[in-house]
């Protein structure tokens, strides 16, 4: 069975891979282990040890309390599982590639019609 934590930690890690636009294979080649056992992780199924978050932290640019930021809170929950659409992934990397000037006028555009819907 699998256990909230390890499932909080497996979203946190696809939530991190996924942002940095990096693939599971890849993760996998940083780490030394195979692209399988990272699937495993991400879903929780796999309980990662505290060395390997270590490699992983690490592979993905972050400190090891990453992966356990708002366990238990309801509202970042919700977060990341919207972050684990694709497409609301994509987005998001898109708004971050903009220039700061026009993110601005892309978000004002979003409020608005957000507003009107």
């Amino acid at each position: 069975m699998k256990h909230v934590v390890d499932v909080h930690v497996g979203q946190r890690i696809r939530h991190r891979r996924w942002t940095v636009g990096m693939t599971q294979q890849q993760l996998a080649d940083a780490v030394g282990i195979k692209f399988q056992q990272i699937q495993k992780y991400e879903t929780g199924m796999n309980r990662v040890s505290a060395s390997r978050l270590w490699d992983i932290a690490a592979a993905l640019d972050v400190p090891v309390s990453f992966f356990f930021e708002g366990l238990g809170d309801q509202a970042h929950d919700a977060e990341v599982d919207l972050l684990g659409d694709k497409e609301a992934l994509q987005l998001v990397r898109a708004y971050y590639a903009m220039p700061e000037p026009q993110r601005r006028q892309i978000f004002e555009l979003a409020r608005v019609l957000s507003e009107a819907a």
